[in-house]
């Protein structure tokens, strides 16, 4: 690498910045180019200045410093190392940090202020100088390109099934033939009482060989894992430092029903874009059209039961009225058809 190695620091304490900054300045073979107080303004400049090297804190305001650097990767090979309180320890964001593409942590001695910080001078400037050196080829966050299709945007896959009445039966038809590697997560809205949703999702996990529970608040999603919609709650997706949470609500009713399938499908569509899947189910009404509607919208797939295996075609009519289905399929066929669409983790 010619001339000296370019380090943007990123930190939300002037403080903390200009003690990082000295240390930097302080070696012949570094400067300092350019400084960040926010996650917003870091992310700009990463992209806009290419350093060879970015020391970058976990705790920022607009924007937190896992999803800077998962953003950056998306975008570019970019050479990270978080500097944070946070990252002490093997902590969990030390561990989804690397997970991301970063290429080594620091933790701060004394917490988000460390006014210390120069008793690890020396590790620090070590750590830049073989961050520096690290090729991209070899270290990157690229997701897998498709055959004729856009490069995908995430990890894994999102399916939402939507079902109500006759819907338990065909459920459990489509998820015994589930693989237990399937690159995707798997969100169920089944309309049903209160106290019985738990059940149902513990009697899909002992026929299927995807992992199912009954969702809480906070639970992440992954692939291979199956979710059940508790009844009487929303269920929506949020993205929170790099990972996707479960988030549940008892806000008004959708299409007389809560939880709402088009409230969960147009919630993964908005962060899982082409890489969602709604698969509607035998059910009575029309909940479901308009996610499904939201997920043709975002470039996904949809798939809905056909009138002949379905115990009541209301939910997958509406689907198919509206002329949102990619496939209309038997029961018997819909998890080949997931399958097809999700691939395995060790395929994605």
């Amino acid at each position: 690498m010619a001339g000296k190695i370019r380090v943007l620091i990123v930190d939300d304490s002037f403080l903390m910045r200009k003690i990082l900054s000295d240390i930097v300045n302080s070696d012949p073979e570094l400067e300092v180019i350019e400084k960040a107080k926010d996650g917003k303004e870091a992310l700009e400049k990463m992209l806009a200045l290419q350093p060879d090297v970015t020391t970058l804190d976990v705790n920022l305001p607009v924007m937190d410093g896992l999803c800077v650097l998962e953003e950056a990767m998306k975008k570019q090979f970019v050479r990270v190392i978080m500097l944070s309180a946070y990252t002490r320890g093997g902590a969990s964001a030390t561990i989804k940090a690397l997970e991301l593409g970063a290429i080594d942590c620091i933790a701060k001695p004394s917490g988000e202020i460390s006014l210390d910080l120069k008793r690890l001078k020396e590790e620090i400037l070590s750590k830049i100088k073989i961050a520096a050196k690290v090729e991209g080829n070899k270290y990157t966050y690229s997701v897998p390109q498709s055959s004729g299709q856009r490069a995908r945007e995430h990890a894994f896959k999102v399916i939402v099934i939507a079902a109500s009445t006759g819907g338990p039966k065909a459920v459990l038809d489509v998820m015994q033939h589930m693989p237990g590697d399937l690159g995707a997560a798997i969100l169920i809205i089944q309309h049903m009482p209160e106290g019985f949703t738990m059940s149902f999702a513990e009697r899909i996990s002992w026929q299927s060989l995807v992992k199912t529970k009954e969702a809480e608040d906070g639970d992440e999603l992954a692939p291979g894992k199956a979710f059940v919609a508790p009844a009487g709650s929303h269920m929506v997706l949020e993205k929170n430092a790099g990972k996707v949470l479960i988030r549940l609500n008892q806000e008004p009713r959708v299409n007389f029903v809560r939880p709402s399938a088009d409230v969960t499908m147009v919630s993964a569509a908005d962060i899982f874009g082409q890489d969602t899947m709604g698969v509607v189910l035998s059910g009575m009404g029309r909940d479901g059209a308009d996610g499904a509607g939201r997920i043709k919208e975002k470039g996904g797939s949809v798939i809905i039961q056909n009138m002949e295996t379905s115990v009541v075609w209301g939910m997958p009519k509406a689907v198919y009225d509206a002329g949102l289905a990619d496939k209309v399929l038997p029961v018997e066929e819909v998890s080949a058809a997931i399958v097809k669409y999700a691939g395995s983790v060790a395929g994605n």
